[in-house]
């Protein structure tokens, strides 16, 4: 059986087998949605309260240690059912979701989310294998709410609207790719109010030889020793591997918290993606195409950094 319909009968058994996961499924049909429009780029605001776990997570490293780690699976609900892939990882049901499906990839080891040097090929199959899926990753200091254990999480494509944006040839004339190759470029664009590197690529060694270059290239520019500060999304259309990277330079922004004039936005791989999940009423009711623009510049790196960033990956 293919690794796609193992995950569809997952979900379906989860729907159907687990109380909370039915419920909170059921209880995304019922979310506030709205958009906001930055200028060349859409947002979608979700009100959903039950992410306020996600979004208010303390990740630093007293905290991470005081509490049990929830990947691991002597941790987590007897309700939670998984499908191995390669010996490394589980794919189960996130009870907490965002997406209408939902998935947390993790590692069967309890080990730091890292992303190099060995988790790159594994990203690009499992996409290939989810086709219906966008991969995303979230680095250990951009968002991860377990930086302690390593994991992706996937949901269905068509939900981001930044997967599409990014296709959009119109964006990629030749000034705006760093290399290209016949079956594939990677380039570098700021037009969608956000900065951000794409691979597109009909070979998967390929677009993991870009990604790989550019993670040291990013690392070089920003003095990184373990790993750059980023969020990744990840998706096979059937021909072509394509990957978008985020580079941060701040995990939270300044207005981040619950007091008068703050904000509880915690942004990560899905928020960069367009989706921003709200967990607080009065944050969804009230923000606006400026605020996100803010926050935007804030947490991305600055255009010093993006110029020492492209230097560097002309020379690995």
């Amino acid at each position: 059986m293919k690794l796609s319909e193992q995950v569809d009968e997952l979900i379906e058994r989860q729907l159907c087998q687990w109380p909370l996961v039915r419920d909170n499924y059921a209880a995304l049909e019922r979310l506030d949605l709205r958009s906001l429009s930055l200028d060349h780029s859409e947002v979608i605001l979700q009100y959903n309260p039950e992410r306020r776990r996600s979004s208010a997570a303390r990740v630093d490293a007293v905290s991470l240690s005081q509490r049990p780690c929830f990947l691991c699976r002597e941790h987590q609900p007897a309700e939670q059912e998984t499908v191995e892939w390669g010996g490394r990882y589980k794919i189960q049901v996130n009870p907490y979701p965002i997406f209408p499906e939902h998935l947390t990839i993790a590692s069967l080891e309890h080990t730091a989310q890292r992303l190099l040097p060995r988790r790159i090929d594994d990203l690009l199959q499992l996409a290939e294998e989810l086709p219906s899926w966008v991969l995303f990753y979230n680095g250990p200091r951009a968002g991860a709410s377990a930086p302690d254990h390593m994991h992706f999480q996937a949901g269905c494509q068509g939900f981001m609207p930044l997967c599409d944006e990014v296709l959009d040839p119109g964006l990629w004339p030749d000034d705006e790719r760093l290399e290209a190759a016949s079956d594939g470029f990677i380039g570098m664009t700021q037009r969608l109010g956000r900065p951000l590197f794409f691979i597109r690529c009909e070979r998967k060694a390929l677009a993991g030889f870009y990604l790989a270059r550019l993670q040291l290239a990013m690392m070089q520019a920003t003095g990184e020793s373990v790993e750059p500060m980023q969020n990744i999304l990840c998706w096979h259309d059937g021909d072509y591997h394509n990957v978008v990277v985020f580079p941060r330079r701040k995990h939270r922004p300044d207005c981040y918290g619950e007091g008068e004039g703050q904000l509880l936005l915690s942004p990560a791989a899905v928020d960069l993606g367009g989706v921003w999940t709200c967990a607080s009423r009065r944050d969804y009711d009230t923000l606006n195409a400026g605020q996100i623009q803010h926050i935007y510049d804030e947490v991305c790196v600055d255009n010093a950094t993006l110029v020492r960033i492209i230097d560097h990956f002309y020379q690995t």
